[in-house]
């Protein structure tokens, strides 16, 4: 499975929009079968607020359903999968609350975020519960990834954690490769 880009359909009128944000079986015609278990939702008051790159180990892995509830994040899945062809490639999508875009980050992928916008609300559907133990993530500014934060020159805003995760050289993934490498879509990768 791959990450996936999803833009679900918006009705509007005078009073201004209705969308489904989930439906299980729109999802499966993507071919994502995933029982998501738990929401998350953050909160970013500033510009330029890195989170990530973080993901969940087996036996707890998660699958993400990712969405920006206000102002707008550029968001990242990186392939994690050992043996993987596109391992430490990635894509990118920008979310906006504005677009109501989405983004589906496999198991075997880690996700991370930074914001475009003051005040940023992200929320997203994992399809495990949080198990701390099986928390881990990778460095963000990592030159083996080499991924271009639009941040403009500035700094970004981290936790203590996300300023000392490992490079990717230097940690062995727990995931395995499924057999479908990562593909380009057109908000911007590195396949």
């Amino acid at each position: 499975m791959i990450p996936q880009r999803i833009v679900p359909a918006r009705y509007g009128d005078t009073r201004g929009w209705f969308t489904e944000s989930y439906n299980k079986r729109a999802l499966a015609a993507l071919g994502i079968y995933h029982d998501f278990v738990q929401d998350n939702h953050s909160f970013s008051a500033a510009r330029g607020t890195l989170r990530g790159i973080h993901f969940q180990s087996p036996p707890h892995a998660q699958a993400k359903l990712v969405r920006c509830l206000a102002g707008a994040i550029w968001d990242i899945a990186v392939d994690l999968r050992a043996g993987s062809p596109t391992y430490g490639k990635w894509i990118a999508a920008e979310l906006s609350a504005a677009g109501g875009e989405q983004l589906f980050v496999p198991v075997g992928f880690g996700h991370g975020f930074v914001t475009l916008t003051e005040n940023a609300e992200v929320a997203y559907k994992a399809s495990s519960y949080y198990a701390p133990d099986s928390e881990g993530g990778v460095a963000w500014d990592d030159p083996d990834l080499a991924i271009p934060w639009p941040l403009d020159g500035a700094e970004p805003l981290l936790s203590g954690k996300d300023g000392v995760l490992p490079r990717l050289s230097e940690w062995k993934s727990p995931f395995a490769y499924d057999g479908h490498p990562l593909v380009e879509f057109n908000q911007g990768s590195n396949p």
